[in-house]
């Protein structure tokens, strides 16, 4: 049994990564502001005597905490509507507030965890997107905030690593979707089943042909774990997500037919700096941690159906 410090636990990936963990018999801390994370998705799990919530900004150091031997830091805003709606905030999470957790990490002698992004990869010139990839940001644009910010926070956790020999494990997450995704947070997943459900029209930015590769959650978290146990010395950075890569076209029109919607699409203007293609090479994470997705984009979405149509009817029984 470990005792393991969760940052953002109560945000999508955080509180299924919370509730795994306990699970497997952990002592887990939560952490969260809740300024995107919701107390609702870690509400089931305060009953558990193993696990225990406080409300903080990692940007201010953790108060005198009993030993800790992980640490996973999941905290930063990760859709672009909420990132870029506070962009000076972003920044600081991901710089600040993982200077304060890497102290921290340090000082207990824990495992540091660092959930990076493939936006550190930018706009990419090549596909698909292998590790040794430098990216192609835009250090300037709207969506800097993020991407830069997540790059810098993998700066850090390597200048620790290697002047203090902290072990420090970094994977690159690629989109993940599955039930808590919170309903208003603008990705492409939760907008298109919600528009779906509701019998409204379904909004695509762009023209449709820009491609993602959509990983459920479960499988992600599986990801998470596996790498947290690789050996002290491998850091990664470790690509995770599903290498199927699929237009933004073709996923409304699997939304479409797993919900019976008719609704029409409507096409918006493409966000400033939105990547064309976004597919990941996981081969490294397939020789190093023998992992790779499992579920099925049409099973994950049927799993995320049920969740935002349970989500949607509450919300209107509570109107009422």
């Amino acid at each position: 049994m470990a005792n393991i410090l969760v940052t953002g636990g109560a945000g999508f990936l955080g509180s299924h990564l919370c509730e795994r963990l306990l699970a497997q018999g952990n002592r887990v801390l939560c952490v969260d502001d809740l300024s995107t994370g919701r107390y609702e998705n870690i509400k089931r799990l305060a009953d558990n005597p193993q696990f225990s919530f406080i409300r903080q900004d990692i940007v201010d150091p953790l108060p005198g905490l009993d030993r800790v031997d992980q640490v996973y830091n999941l905290a930063s805003a990760a859709s672009p509507a909420k990132y870029q709606a506070d962009p000076i905030k972003t920044l600081q999470t991901n710089t600040t507030g993982v200077w304060n957790l890497l102290a921290l990490a340090r000082g207990m002698g824990a495992v540091f965890f660092q959930a990076s992004t493939s936006e550190v990869y930018g706009d990419p010139s090549v596909t698909p997107q292998r590790e040794s990839y430098w990216g192609n940001v835009n250090p300037i644009g709207v969506r800097s905030c993020y991407d830069e910010g997540k790059r810098v926070a993998e700066a850090i956790c390597m200048a620790y690593h290697r002047q203090y020999g902290l072990p420090v494990k970094i994977v690159r997450i690629f989109n993940t979707y599955g039930p808590r995704m919170a309903e208003t947070d603008g990705r492409v997943v939760s907008n298109l089943i919600t528009q779906a459900l509701r019998g409204e029209e379904l909004t695509i930015y762009g023209d449709g042909t820009q491609t993602r590769s959509f990983c459920y959650v479960d499988d992600l978290i599986d990801g998470f774990i596996l790498m947290m146990g690789t050996e002290r010395e491998f850091v990664g950075p470790v690509n995770l997500g599903n290498p199927d890569e699929y237009n933004l076209l073709e996923l409304a029109d699997k939304i479409r037919q797993l919900t019976g919607c008719r609704s029409s699409i409507r096409f918006l203007p493409l966000p400033e700096d939105d990547p064309k293609k976004r597919r990941p090479d996981i081969t490294l994470a397939r020789e190093k941690l023998r992992w790779e997705p499992k579920v099925s984009l049409s099973q994950g979405l049927l799993e995320t159906i049920r969740y935002f149509a349970e989500t949607i009817k509450r919300d209107r029984a509570d109107r009422d």
